[in-house]
């Protein structure tokens, strides 16, 4: 490591340095320079740090240049694969050639998003697909498999990301036959982890990264290498996911699954497919019977709630009782293929996880005992529907305690850095959640001139948000936003049924109307980019990742306070054992994760220096509540209105993006409230 790294990263980001000198376009920026000598200083005393770096502050070549100067082995872990794509490919080689550094880096991916060679020749003799256009693409994923290096399924743009082909060509933990498989010495997976114990910069995602650290919590391997830093970009999304990794789940479709590959691996082996017709039939005809008698159940709840509908109960028992039939055929077939000992380790590992579900011995529940009575565990057993399926699972409530011993075991430098990790300006929140005892912190607001740049309507005259005639009301307050914009809008709705409302009253607008569900995500933001004036409709997983910078998104619409779900069986577990300690449920936890969820949100408006826009905040509760100041200290310095004609003046001729700060045009109001 360099003596200072703390004036070699300042050096490489300011005016004349490495960065400017290299790489077009590129401008100093001194949030950004606070920022690299503070990760710098991290990285130097293998120390912590919490940092949220406001939109614009250029925050990837903050943590990538000391990162890179220092010679530390790093893991950089992202939020979303496309991110992770975006550093690797992108952002990480302008960097590393600006600097002139050697150092190798390697991108690491869950193995469903390689190719699996195995799982690919079982499929071509199966005669599975449900369209032509199945088979086609079928045909374009092996013609791609003989040429493909890396056989990173992402070079597939044309494949969408639910395909039902995926399953079919990608392997999963159940299912991979590890070095018993014919093709382990080509195997994708196993390269891609070779070139990352090699290298000295690993890009992952927060997805395999909890993996990893899911596995050594069991006392198993690992799959990513020891490192002495760690980055975690995104660093708002880790405690949620945390807590899907450091808990386990089962469902119908990996069953499903589980049974048609019982007489897939059965093909090569003489009276294998003949016994295991009946046991397989037997288990895809009790997952069916258990989702209908599921049907008339919430679309989440708990397990107590599920088992109190007895047709419900005896459906899990049915679909025991098939696992253990499919159990015991597999295990007189499992040393003739090693196909069919995979099956049968999932199918064991089937009963296990029902079981553990169900209790450990499967106790018909007290119909007549409140749900808290059921269980004393920290962990939440739930249920999920899905149109034609079915999750359950269960999930740690608190998730700091294993991340903060892996943390602590690792000796490494931990950066966690976001746009959006603060609450009314503090960390109390996300460091407890991430097990982070007093940490070191730094707060760098976004640079953008957010007074000349944008501009925050709150209108008048709403109702509440629970009244029946809300949603009427808001459209018609949003007309002539959109009248004034020109469309070039994303509205963000807190339920699907809202956006489904909205997306029908506004039909026969005179924009393009991009909804999601109507295409795939991908698809959905390129052509509203290309539209130059469309209307985007999206829910709360559009919160993050639309990134659309210029004229083509003016404005933001957020119709509700995004205060979780209550029909969150985690989140309702987690209130309630708040209270318990004699802790503030609304306070301590509903609040904080919906300011961080609006602060999401708010961040789509504005992408650069040169964008202007309108950010439209329909909820009334963010004036006529106390806690509403809350939400609005949380946000950019935003100039507020409540007049609709201060959003046309905004929009108007006369108002150039080239006005000096805080020159307002003639006869807008903007008072501030």
């Amino acid at each position: 490591m360099k003596p200072d790294l703390v004036h070699a990263s300042r050096e490489a980001l300011s005016e004349g340095g490495a960065l400017a000198s290299h790489l077009d376009a590129f401008v100093p920026r001194p949030a950004q320079l606070y920022l690299t000598e503070a990760i710098a200083d991290t990285l130097q005393q293998r120390d912590l740090l919490l940092a949220e770096a406001g939109t614009g502050t250029g925050k990837t070549y903050a943590y990538l240049v000391p990162v890179l100067l220092s010679g530390l082995k790093t893991i950089i872990s992202t939020g979303t694969r496309a991110l992770q794509d975006q550093l690797y490919h992108r952002d990480l080689p302008r960097v590393r050639q600006a600097l002139g550094t050697g150092h190798r880096s390697a991108l690491l991916k869950g193995r469903a998003n390689y190719l699996c060679r195995y799982r690919l020749q079982q499929a071509r003799g199966e005669p599975r697909f449900s369209s032509p256009q199945q088979a086609a693409e079928f045909q374009r994923i092996l013609a791609w498999s003989g040429r493909t290096r890396h056989g990173d399924m992402a070079e597939l743009d044309a494949l969408a990301d639910d395909s039902p082909l995926l399953p079919m060509v990608t392997s999963t933990v159940d299912n991979c036959l590890g070095p018993d498989c014919p093709f382990y010495e080509d195997c994708f997976v196993v390269q891609a982890r070779q070139r990352a114990q090699a290298a000295d910069v690993v890009v992952v995602n927060h997805h395999l990264l909890l993996a990893d650290l899911a596995l050594k919590q069991d006392g198993f391997g690992e799959l990513l290498p020891g490192a002495q830093a760690y980055v975690i970009d995104e660093a708002h999304q880790l405690p949620e996911l945390a807590a899907q990794f450091f808990g386990e789940g089962f469902g119908m479709r990996p069953w499903q699954e589980l049974a048609r590959d019982c007489l897939v691996e059965a093909r090569s082996v003489a009276g294998a497919q003949a016994a295991l017709q009946m046991p397989v039939a037997g288990l895809e005809q009790a997952l069916a019977e258990l989702r209908r008698a599921m049907e008339g159940l919430p679309q989440r709840g708990t397990q107590w709630r599920a088992l109190t509908v007895p047709q419900v109960r005896d459906g899990f028992d049915a679909v025991m009782s098939a696992l253990h039939v499919l159990l015991q055929v597999l295990e007189t077939l499992r040393e003739a293929a090693a196909g069919l000992d995979a099956c049968h380790a999932r199918a064991r590992e089937a009963v296990s996880r029902l079981s553990r579900w169900l209790g450990d011995d499967a106790p018909v529940p007290d119909f007549d005992a409140e749900p808290e009575q059921q269980s004393t565990s920290s962990d939440v057993l739930w249920y999920e529907l899905t149109p034609r399926g079915f999750r359950c699972q269960r999930t740690p409530m608190d998730v700091s305690a294993p991340l903060r011993e892996h943390r602590q075991r690792s000796q490494a430098a931990w950066i966690f850095t976001s746009a959006t990790l603060t609450v009314g300006g503090g960390f109390e929140h996300i460091a407890q959640r991430l097990g982070l005892d007093d940490p070191r912190t730094l707060v760098q607001p976004s640079p953008f001139d957010w007074p000349r740049q944008a501009l925050c309507y709150l209108p008048a005259g709403l109702p509440d948000p629970a009244s029946r005639g809300f949603g009427t009301a808001l459209i018609a307050t949003l007309r002539p936003v959109l009248e004034a914009s020109q469309g070039r809008a994303f509205l963000l709705f807190a339920s699907h049924r809202a956006l489904r409302e909205a997306a029908e009253a506004l039909r026969g607008a005179p924009w393009p109307m991009f909804v999601q569900g109507e295409a795939p995500r991908a698809t959905l933001l390129q052509r509203f980019r290309e539209s130059g004036n469309g209307v985007l409709l999206g829910s709360a997983s559009f919160r993050e990742g639309v990134d659309v910078v210029g004229d083509a998104l003016s404005v933001v619409v957020i119709d509700k306070l995004p205060f979780a779900a209550p029909d969150d069986p985690v989140f309702e577990a987690r209130l309630d054992a708040i209270r318990q300690q004699g802790g503030n449920p609304f306070r301590d936890e509903q609040l904080p994760q919906a300011v961080i969820a609006l602060k999401q949100g708010v961040g789509r408006l504005i992408r650069s220096e040169t964008d202007r826009g309108v950010l439209v905040l329909c909820d009334p509760r963010l004036l006529n509540r106390g806690y509403g100041r809350v939400f609005l200290e949380s946000l950019p310095p935003f100039r507020r209105t409540r007049e609709l004609a201060d959003v046309q003046a905004f929009f108007a001729p006369q108002w150039p993006l080239s006005a000096p700060a805080g020159e307002i045009p003639p006869g807008a109001s903007f008072p501030l409230f």
